[in-house]
């Protein structure tokens, strides 16, 4: 199983459906990333919303297989194989490469704070000296607001000299433009890849030079942001981005995993999608009618599901 394909601009962390008993619904989970590649979005499969880490590594490796039975494009995915121990990290990145997955995205270990740009510069080589594979296509996930741990531009530079064929961008969930313009000036001309974490960002980061965006709500507004990503050289790429920034705004004001799957349930006719995995819980009536309110007030809707 080898990528067909390069990495698309807009990839989703797509959202992950559960079954009663807690397991992963890996058929309904396929049915989402088919729906989603033909959107035009790739599928960040493990990410945050996800929700990854609350995930066991069997449970991942079991829906990768699940995925790759199912003959999804594999230059699709950019599973996150992120993890606080180097073997655990080392052990989901190889599952990913060996299923031929065209990137990987890779947290900082985060249960420990403060650590030095020594100590993520020595997790990060071990990872990639352990799984010891060419093919091995990683991306670094910047998401201080959960993680508390910020990976400093000198942190990426020295990373991508020192693994210039393997360490090949990031997704960047700071949600400091500053910090996201200074590494693309830096670094996109050596080649690494640039994602915004958010569609927010699209416009400015392809204008900047990034590569595009690793978004939560490409989970439900796929096609337009996919769009904005193709044709933001066009006259009414602003236009364009300001409806997209009124739908990630409304899914916002609400607990933004419940929300999403609540809206998956509802436009597509499926209330398994309600669920959700502790601590985190799924949305009562009263939120999910605000939620569809203010979507209909927006003139929202999910198509295809």
């Amino acid at each position: 199983m080898k990528p067909s394909s390069a990495l698309p601009k807009v990839l989703s962390p797509v959202l992950t459906p559960f079954k009663a008993n807690g397991q992963p619904d890996a058929q309904r989970l396929i049915k989402q990333c088919q729906w989603l590649t033909t959107c035009g979005v790739g599928q960040a499969i493990f990410g945050t919303n996800s929700e990854a880490n609350s995930m066991s590594s069997a449970q991942k490796m079991s829906l990768l297989d699940a995925l790759a039975s199912a003959g999804l494009n594999p230059g699709f995915l950019m599973p996150g194989t992120g993890a606080c121990s180097i073997d655990e990290a080392s052990v989901l990145t190889q599952a990913a490469v060996k299923a031929g997955c065209a990137g990987v995205l890779v947290l900082p270990p985060f249960y420990y704070k403060d650590v030095s740009d020594e100590g993520l510069f020595a997790f990060f080589a071990q990872v990639i000296e352990h799984v010891g594979d060419d093919r091995l296509q990683m991306y670094l996930y910047n998401i201080p607001p959960v993680t508390k741990i910020p990976l400093s531009l000198a942190l990426l530079t020295r990373l991508r000299q020192a693994y210039p064929n393997t360490v090949m961008g990031m997704k960047d969930s700071s949600g400091d433009w500053a910090y996201t313009e200074a590494v693309i000036q830096a670094l996109a001309p050596t080649g690494f890849q640039v994602y915004a974490g958010s569609e927010t960002f699209l416009l400015q980061t392809l204008r900047a030079g990034g590569a595009g965006c690793i978004s939560a709500t490409a989970n439900i507004n796929p096609s337009a942001i996919a769009r904005l990503a193709a044709t933001w050289q066009q006259s009414d790429a602003p236009t364009q981005q300001a409806a997209l920034d009124r739908v990630r705004s409304t899914f916002a004001k609400f607990p933004m995993i419940p929300a999403m799957k609540s809206a998956v349930a509802h436009f597509g006719h499926d209330p398994e999608w309600q669920r959700v995995l502790p601590p985190l819980m799924a949305l009562n009536p009263a939120q999910t009618e605000g939620l569809l309110l203010a979507l209909e007030d927006i003139g929202f809707s999910i198509q295809g599901l």
